[in-house]
């Protein structure tokens, strides 16, 4: 069953008046459970198609298809909604909210969603264990590393218990040994709670690890091969 549907999709930049195609026709889908990277060169679409799937931008033309609705012909409010309940991110720079703790970072969307304290603390604390940081709940993102602080975006981002993770370069800032450990814990979500990854990313470890490799060239699919 897709999750996702993406139609005739393409986005085009007006730079100073010079158009500037970041996608161009791009028909996908994608089906719970899949562990899956999309790839290509600096300026191949990429981060463009994550952040059009994420409700982050608009297109110029065509559909995105979440759970038969098109996301597309979401207002701005109700988009706004439907990704805080749907659509799990987890960034290349990790987000995290300075000031808070590693604990107040990850229940701060359900706090939003209006999810009650009793809850809400059993399911941080669920998930800052999941991702190996039990301990660490009291603590600020300056007092962690780096990969601590993505296990956190990864905790948040599995917080409102979301259809799907986009993770746009989620290794670009982390140490070999941390980006190894934090596509441990993502790979082990994806196999043992069939949680859906989708990832931009150049890193090789990324695409080793995933079970679909989506590239992309100019704007359009040069390549969508499943592993066997």
């Amino acid at each position: 069953m897709n999750i996702i549907e993406i139609r005739n999709l393409s986005k085009v930049y007006d730079v100073k008046t010079i158009p500037v195609v970041a996608l161009n026709g791009i028909n996908l889908a994608f089906s719970q459970g899949e562990f899956t990277s999309i790839v290509g060169p600096s300026g191949s679409g990429k981060t463009t198609l994550l952040n059009l799937i994420g409700g982050l931008d608009t297109p110029t033309s065509g559909e995105i298809v979440i759970d038969n609705i098109d996301i597309t012909r979401l207002k701005s409010r109700q988009m706004i909604d439907f990704r805080m309940r749907n659509i799990g991110f987890v960034f290349q720079s990790f987000n995290l909210i300075p000031v808070l703790t590693a604990k107040e970072n990850v229940e701060f969307i359900m706090q939003l969603q209006g999810v009650g304290k009793v809850q809400r603390d059993l399911r941080t604390l669920e998930l800052l264990r999941s991702v190996g940081l039990g301990e660490k709940i009291n603590t600020r993102p300056n007092k962690l590393s780096g990969g601590q602080q993505q296990r956190v975006a990864v905790a948040r981002a599995l917080a409102s218990k979301p259809k799907f993770i986009l993770a746009d370069e989620p290794t670009a800032n982390l140490d070999s040994k941390s980006a190894e450990n934090l596509l441990e814990i993502m790979e082990k979500l994806n196999r043992e709670e069939n949680i859906t990854f989708i990832f931009s990313t150049h890193d090789s470890r990324v695409v080793a690890k995933a079970r679909r490799v989506i590239t992309l060239e100019d704007g359009k699919i040069s390549g969508d091969v499943v592993k066997g």
